[in-house]
């Protein structure tokens, strides 16, 4: 758990993944789309992948990948950045890091 909150609070939006997740790329390409290049973890290319993925479930992310931090604060998996995207409320959270123009 410990390295999990570590590498999320290392930047500000960071995204853990697995390299054959569909839904992983796609919140990455979302993310990149709107200005903002996130840090990616894989977690399946980690020698401590599977502790990892239940850190991860153990604080509150319903599925283990994709699972977003902004700020160091899980945000959520697909549904939930896809929630927040839609509603408005994305963009206000990603502004310190949306690359300048």
């Amino acid at each position: 758990m410990d390295k999990v909150k570590r590498l999320a609070s290392e930047n500000g939006v960071v995204i853990f993944s697995k390299s054959t997740c569909c839904l992983c790329y796609a919140v990455n390409v979302l993310f990149q789309e709107l200005g903002v290049s996130p840090v990616v973890h894989e977690i399946d290319q980690d020698p401590e992948g599977r502790e990892m993925e239940k850190a991860l479930m153990s604080l509150g992310c319903n599925a283990p990948v994709p699972a977003v931090f902004i700020q160091g604060k899980p945000i959520g998996s697909t549904n939930e950045v896809m929630s927040l995207h839609l509603s408005g409320s994305l963009i206000p959270l990603l502004q310190p890091y949306q690359a300048l123009n």
